[in-house]
């Protein structure tokens, strides 16, 4: 079985909802729901989170996730590239002795309702395909077919070249979204590249119900609702 690390990332910076990753969500701090999920795969060799933040450090702590390391500021930006933020733990758990592993995957606490299941099915995916990467996606929620482009002069056209006519729904051919749950990286590709988007490359597929990915105040009431109803919560 091939050796994959999780890697839950975190920063303190958000900006949509301040101290977003430890906002109490369905009575657990946000980063929590990630962490459990994580905790329980039976394929995750080992569990740590990539902060610079010390409360979220601490919550991380807590919820039982190993914190071996603060991230650097300057990783902890708003543009601050993930792949930089993953190369940095690699390269932390080189320099300790522990980069024998094969694969790291990528969790983001803003997708609270991927389960242990997602991530064991993804690492499983690789397994079977012997992938560079494994990238979560859902059916796209709006068909790149039906957007549309505002020109300077406020013309509206279309946002992609379409088939000519008619196209319903049902006809639309498929397309896929990314949904921020998963991203599986072997290692030798975080090495050797500037993108995890290789020929091979290979997609997991999440249902449109636990592709949520938190970044409004309004996502994480929509979210809220769905995890007391999932676990039988009532409201206070």
């Amino acid at each position: 079985m091939i050796k994959t690390v999780g890697l839950i990332t975190a920063r303190g910076g958000s900006k949509s909802i301040p101290q977003k990753n430890v906002k109490l969500l369905a009575g657990k701090p946000l980063i929590a729901w990630t962490i459990e999920a994580a905790l329980r795969s039976q394929r995750l060799s080992r569990v740590i989170v990539s902060t610079d933040d010390e409360e979220i450090a601490r919550t991380a702590r807590e919820w039982g996730a190993d914190v071996p390391f603060m991230r650097p500021p300057e990783l902890a930006q708003d543009d601050s590239p993930h792949l930089d933020v993953i190369r940095h733990a690699l390269s932390w758990l080189e320099s300790k002795k522990e980069s024998e592993l094969d694969y790291l995957m990528l969790l983001q606490p803003t997708s609270p309702l991927r389960t242990t299941e997602d991530i064991d099915a993804a690492i499983q995916l690789a397994e079977e395909k012997d992938a560079d990467a494994v990238v979560s996606v859902c059916q796209a929620q709006d068909h790149p077919y039906l957007s549309k482009q505002i020109t300077p002069d406020g013309k509206l056209l279309d946002f992609v070249e379409k088939p000519q006519g008619y196209l319903p729904r049902q006809k639309l051919p498929p397309a896929y979204s990314l949904n921020g749950a998963i991203y599986l990286v072997r290692r030798a590709v975080l090495l050797e590249r500037d993108d995890w988007y290789t020929e091979s490359t290979f997609a997991y597929i999440m249902p449109p119900e636990r592709s949520f990915d938190i970044d409004t105040p309004w996502d994480l009431h929509l979210v809220e609702l769905i995890l007391r109803d999932l676990n039988g919560l009532t409201s206070d």
